[in-house]
């Protein structure tokens, strides 16, 4: 019971977390299970990466079905962000071992303060007026950056695709989010079955009720974000991300 009930936790925070701010699951569920059940990190990440896979699709499901989707762009990103996943964790092979999960989980926590204090208000009428070639180049640009920075120091993209898609390529919160679980569903995939391949399967019980709790409040997180007005998006999307931000380095000072 202890054990479903850590799980069940663990996928309310990474739903809420990928519904509203198209966060990665690995964030949340991977330090909880590692410090609540003691189970090894890559099985851990494993499991998180799974759990991202349906969360993340049905999210940007619903956002696609609002409108809320940008579907070219976001397949040139996620296509840059697959090659330098690769590459960077290649270059990372060749130096000594290191990790940014606290760096992760600190911008997670700052970038939550950032939409409460400062909102993105960017319309979706500035978006149509930037011209389509320069956007394919940014999110070339972004995608290369983001892909890189994941595989080098094995930091989740979820935050760094937000940070990029409202502060460099000028989206409105709510296209931002859908485009950004939209690529997390394709590279969550990748990451999930090589995992697997690699470290064997995890344990079944913490996959399944993972994978469940994480499906189900991310739907709940991405109906109630794709009704909200851009304010109290930004305001709920600033105050899931402080919080989880906050309770995951609590989590990781605990173990």
């Amino acid at each position: 019971m202890y054990k479903l009930l850590i799980c069940f936790a663990a996928g309310i925070g990474a739903g809420l977390g990928t519904g509203f701010a198209g966060m990665s699951a690995a964030a949340v569920i991977s330090p909880m299970l590692i410090t609540f059940l003691g189970l090894p990190a890559y099985e851990a990440v494993g499991i998180a990466l799974a759990s991202d896979v349906l969360a993340s699709a049905v999210s940007a499901y619903t956002y696609g079905k609002n409108k809320n989707l940008d579907i070219r762009n976001g397949l040139v990103m996620m296509v840059t962000v697959l090659l330098f996943t690769l590459f960077g964790s290649w270059i990372a092979s060749f130096v000594p071992n290191r990790t940014m999960g606290s760096f992760s989980v600190f911008m997670t926590f700052l970038l939550g303060i950032k939409f409460i204090v400062k909102p993105v208000m960017t319309t979706k009428e500035s978006m149509a007026a930037v011209d389509g070639k320069k956007r394919i180049i940014q999110s070339i640009v972004s995608g290369t950056a983001v892909g890189f920075i994941c595989g080098f120091v094995g930091a989740g993209g979820g935050m760094m695709m937000l940070l990029l898609l409202t502060g460099i390529l000028g989206y409105e919160l709510k296209t931002a989010v859908g485009t950004s679980v939209f690529i997390m569903t394709f590279t969550a995939l990748t990451g999930s079955v090589s995992h697997f391949a690699i470290g064997g399967m995890p344990d079944m019980m913490c996959l399944i009720f993972c994978v469940l709790s994480t499906l189900l409040w991310a739907r709940i997180a991405a109906k109630f974000a794709n009704k909200a007005s851009a304010v109290t998006l930004n305001r709920a999307t600033g105050v899931v991300l402080a919080v989880l931000g906050a309770a995951i380095l609590a989590v990781n000072y605990l173990g």
